[in-house]
């Protein structure tokens, strides 16, 4: 069985790829910016779409210290618990 994490990984996945509009590969150690060559225009158009799916509100203070698609899978788990 998938965790939790495991999920939001790859949701996090899918919704780079939608917005991205080509196929993203991602791990919970894929760089943000480095690996899947995400802009911070892009990245906003990701949070926006992952705020969304998982009905939750990722503060901009908070994205300051993401940089892997693990970080911000912990973000997002993490504000979900305290939703």
């Amino acid at each position: 069985m998938e965790s939790v994490t495991d999920l939001t990984v790859h949701q996090i996945g899918r919704t780079a790829s939608m917005v991205m509009q080509r196929t993203v590969d991602v791990t919970e150690s894929s760089d943000i910016g480095r690996d899947l060559g995400v802009d911070s225009l892009s990245l906003m158009n990701i949070v926006m779409e992952l705020e969304d799916f998982f009905e939750l509100s990722i503060p901009l203070d908070r994205l300051a210290d993401v940089e892997t698609v693990g970080d911000l899978a912990a973000l997002i788990n993490e504000l979900r618990v305290r939703a």
